[in-house]
């Protein structure tokens, strides 16, 4: 295995000016820490973390504490977004420590682990309305970023999409199409999405002059018996008129509305129009459902090397103003969706 003289006799340099590049010291120019990156790896170059924590104060160790459902498999996107994290912080020289926290108190676990003095900082992921934990990682100086974000205007690194757009242009097709009875599946309240998704699709609404029943506006876990539960009351009749579009929060979510609608005999898009927000799921394409399913497109994995050069960008001492990014998703029109059935033209609309 090579060592630090090995690569400092390769490029002529001292090994103190070697140590500095590979440590991401800022006197070192972009050149010359290219040059020495290069060399390590031709070389098989390895660090020393003892050594490394030694010089720098780091360990080269970053945290992600997640909370998860007692049923592991419900949560689809975990293991994708994990794997695909993992090998980006890898392939900038850090390592992912994983916890699972099943406890009441958010901050608890972040505790536990800043007492072992073993992180350099965390990945925070699934922001909640009124989030604690970036404000504890604040206050203590631990540098984080977050996937999504739990506050209109934070004041931390973070890497998200904009969900309140996800509605908008959702709604804004829909109306197009003609359509004013739309209705909401929303993700679950505690998530901060889900809040911008559903002030979204209110402001989106009211901007296009259509009334939003209390009743046409639901929440649940995002999965396919979520998406056929409240489609199946809604589509019935027995509450009321039904919608002539239904926004989904996930693919799984419109999965089950498709399948309500045709135990109830109604075509899509014919007598419905379904959008969905796309995550990307491992193992689901919209485009192959019957009908294919049009969507607001933002895989959850693209969130992953935005993250990780963030987070090494942090640990540099870049601030948090400079590391926030949100990313407007794609909009993709494919069969589920269609023109208003005749008759239900531009009714519930805003006096």
């Amino acid at each position: 295995m090579a060592t630090l003289k090995d690569i400092s006799v390769e490029l002529g340099l001292s090994v103190a000016t070697v140590s500095r590049a590979l440590n991401g010291f800022p006197e070192v120019g972009a050149k010359t820490r290219s040059r020495v990156q290069d060399a390590a790896a031709r070389l098989g170059y390895r660090p020393n973390r003892s050594a490394q924590r030694l010089a720098t104060g780091r360990s080269g160790v970053v945290g992600m504490i997640v909370k998860l459902r007692a049923d592991m498999s419900a949560d689809q996107t975990f293991f994708d977004v994990l794997t695909t994290l993992t090998a980006e912080l890898a392939a900038r020289d850090l390592d992912l420590v994983l916890s699972v926290d099943q406890g009441d108190d958010p901050v608890a676990p972040y505790a536990r682990m800043l007492e072992r003095d073993l992180l350099d900082g965390f990945v925070l992921n699934a922001p909640a309305t009124g989030d604690p934990r970036p404000g504890f990682l604040m206050a203590r100086g631990v540098p984080f970023v977050m996937h999504g974000q739990a506050d209109p205007a934070p004041g931390y690194a973070f890497f998200g999409i904009d969900n309140t757009a996800v509605s908008v242009d959702s709604v804004g097709l829909l109306a197009s199409l003609g359509h004013a009875r739309i209705a909401l599946i929303n993700g679950e309240p505690r998530f901060a999405f889900a809040a911008e998704r559903e002030a979204g699709f209110r402001a989106a609404m009211t901007a296009e002059a259509r009334a939003v029943p209390a009743a046409f506006i639901a929440d649940g876990p995002p999965t396919e018996s979520t998406g056929y539960t409240l489609a199946l009351s809604w589509l019935s009749g027995r509450a009321g008129p039904r919608p002539t579009a239904i926004l989904c929060a996930t693919t799984p979510v419109a999965a089950g509305v498709l399948r309500a609608a045709r135990d109830l005999g109604l075509s899509v898009p014919r007598d419905l129009s379904v959008v969905a927000h796309d995550d990307a799921l491992p193992n689901i394409r919209p485009a192959h459902f019957n009908p294919a399913l049009t969507v607001t497109h933002a895989p959850l994995r693209d969130a992953c090397a935005p993250l990780a050069e963030m987070l090494i960008d942090h640990l540099n001492g870049a601030p948090a103003a400079r590391l926030q990014t949100v990313k407007r998703a794609g909009l993709i029109v494919r069969a589920s969706t269609g023109p208003v059935p005749k008759g239900e033209e531009h009714p519930w609309q805003i006096p």
